[in-house]
């Protein structure tokens, strides 16, 4: 099978289009020839050895796939070849094939594109585990989400509104607000880049208690970080839940008086983890998902796509924050 692999550390161009033995399915598991593999921020990590999980070397980086089963190994029941499924892991997506946990595959409606099926799971199943169970978001209640128009910012903003709340979309540029109010969001904030002195922080955080009314955000989900995480947790209301996402903008300090002074929470996003520690609760999720895909309240937009042997200009994409919607790599 043909892979992209990360031999040694470092950026998206070390990455090497490599042919290796196509892998037989183990127990528990199946083989998917993939159709389309997702890309997600976490890959331009993993590839640097600075995401949370270090995968042994060579490895081919990817989190999510979409294909059709052509094989399956002892103890699988509810598949057959041929079957149109989207699956994930840690790695191995940029790749023909992909092993993939029975456990942790889904079948797919025969109506969803293999590159929607791609972009799926990783990015709705983050920001609904991040809205639904961490959040506990309520209909009603205001969302402000920073980096809206990424791949789980804009999953966030479709499930905001399937959820009933008010949605403001925070970006990083007039083209961006423009596709997030494509989106549903019911208002957008375009929010200066670089390094934000105290002056550009407090505007920043009145900017933000205005657009979500009353006393601020009922909820933020950070998927930046760097110098915006603090102005978004001072934008809080009371009893305010802040959603720790992501931070390709830099690892934030908040100064921790402020949840005492709004009673607020700071909540960490880990759906990866969830998903193995409560399976049949992430089932439930996943099952609601697919209900909102079904019922056209959630789709992914493939802003772009890449033949697999380009998976390093997608990736430059990502971690030059020049991406809008979800980029995908075809196969």
């Amino acid at each position: 099978m043909k892979a992209m692999m990360s031999h040694e550390p470092g950026g998206p161009e070390t990455l090497k289009l490599t042919e290796v033995e196509t892998p037989d399915p183990g127990p528990g598991q199946i083989r998917i020839a993939v159709k389309a593999a997702g890309v997600n921020f976490p890959d331009t990590l993993i590839i640097r050895d600075m995401y949370q999980f270090k995968p042994p070397r060579p490895f081919a980086p990817g989190g999510e796939v979409a294909g059709i089963v052509d094989a399956i190994g002892a103890n699988v029941a509810g598949f057959k070849p041929g079957d149109r499924v989207l699956s994930g892991g840690i790695n191995g997506g940029f790749a023909s094939h992909f092993i993939a946990d029975a456990a942790r595959t889904n079948k797919i409606p025969d109506a969803m594109p293999f590159d929607e099926a791609a972009g799926f799971m990783l990015t709705y199943g983050t920001s609904h585990y991040a809205l639904r169970n961490r959040a506990n978001i309520q209909p009603g209640e205001s969302l402000f989400i920073l980096g809206a128009a990424g791949g789980v910012g804009a999953a966030a903003i479709e499930l905001g509104k399937a959820f009933g709340v008010k949605v403001v979309a925070g970006v990083s540029s007039d083209d961006k607000a423009a596709f997030c109010k494509e989106l549903g969001a019911d208002e957008t904030l375009v929010y200066p880049t670089g390094d934000l002195d105290r002056a550009a922080q407090k505007d920043l955080s009145g900017q933000i208690k205005a657009l979500c009314g009353g006393e601020g955000a009922n909820v933020v989900y950070d998927a930046v970080g760097g110098d915006y995480a603090e102005p978004a947790v001072r934008a809080l209301a009371w009893e305010g839940r802040y959603l720790v996402v992501g931070f390709p903008a830099g690892i934030p300090k908040i100064p921790l008086n402020l949840t005492l002074l709004k009673s607020c929470q700071i909540v960490g996003v880990f759906w990866g983890a969830f998903t193995m520690r409560d399976p049949v609760k992430n089932a439930g999720y996943i099952a609601e998902l697919f209900e909102f895909y079904k019922e056209g309240k959630i789709r992914p937009r493939i802003t772009a796509s890449f033949p697999l042997e380009q998976a390093a200009d997608a990736l430059n994409l990502l971690q030059e924050r020049k991406a809008t919607g979800k980029l995908v790599l075809t196969v």
